[in-house]
């Protein structure tokens, strides 16, 4: 069982989907958990209570990861309530579902500074915290299949998970020796709030289901975020800039 008990963990984007359950797995191991949101507070204290009630420290703090002031300031917070940080989720995403021809500068700045630009910030931010890590810090950004797969609507949130997968490889090469781990999850197709807002979800999420080769299981985001507690874990100390595909097999055939 992997136990984490004594860790301090921030989950981006964590007061719903897949961010909120990384928050409930990684409070299930045994971290304490600092949760961040932008819009839902009521969602974010929610999951504050369900992390509080299976024994861990919580605390909500409100930032939008596409302002440095902002990180900076979540990150003084983490420092100043709990005094360590040894584990952060890069989970936050935004860019809206729409063709790259009707893409204006401001959609793709806007989901660049969300899913890409922010990782930068948070890591610089959180560095002198994560390299006092009592053994070795891990980072973990979450992907998607839209890294490597052309789907409909999704050039532009697709284009900063490639990104972002190529930034995470980049940290991992810096910051490597210095006692941190740096990965990604890439998760397949999931049943989120947002992912519903995908035109066709259905129609996709079916064809999807069809291509795994888990038999009837369906992938869910606890299927992800235990892919983030392993990364999140001593068992992860010799992975360095990988990324880790959790879609039951969707994607390795034609």
């Amino acid at each position: 069982m992997i136990d984490l008990t004594g860790r301090v963990a921030l989950i981006t984007g964590s007061s719903r989907g897949l961010g909120k359950a990384c928050a409930l797995r990684l409070a299930e191991a045994g971290a304490d958990i600092v949760i961040n949101y932008v819009t839902s507070r009521a969602g974010a204290e929610e999951v504050a209570r369900e992390v509080q009630a299976l024994g861990r420290r919580a605390a909500v703090v409100k930032a939008d990861v596409s302002w440095q002031e902002d990180i900076v300031s979540m990150i003084d917070f983490v420092r100043d309530h709990f005094g360590a940080l040894d584990i952060l989720v890069s989970n936050a995403a935004s860019g809206g579902f729409r063709s790259l021809m009707t893409t204006s500068a401001m959609n793709f700045e806007a989901t660049m500074n969300v899913n890409v630009r922010a990782l930068i910030f948070l890591v610089q931010a959180a560095f002198p915290l994560l390299e006092r890590s009592n053994g070795r810090a891990k980072v973990v950004a979450l992907s998607s299949h839209g890294a490597f797969l052309a789907l409909p609507f999704y050039g532009v949130i697709g284009t900063s998970k490639a990104a972002l997968e190529s930034l995470v490889r980049h940290f991992a090469l810096e910051l490597g020796n210095a006692g941190i781990n740096l990965n990604v999850v890439e998760a397949g197709l999931l049943d989120t709030d947002s992912s519903r807002q995908i035109p066709d979800f259905e129609d996709m999420a079916r064809t999807w289901q069809t291509r795994t080769m888990v038999g009837n299981r369906v992938l869910d985001v606890r299927d992800a975020a235990d892919a983030v507690v392993f990364l999140s874990s001593p068992l992860s100390d010799l992975i360095q800039g990988q990324t880790i595909v959790v879609d039951g097999g969707a994607s390795i055939h034609a």
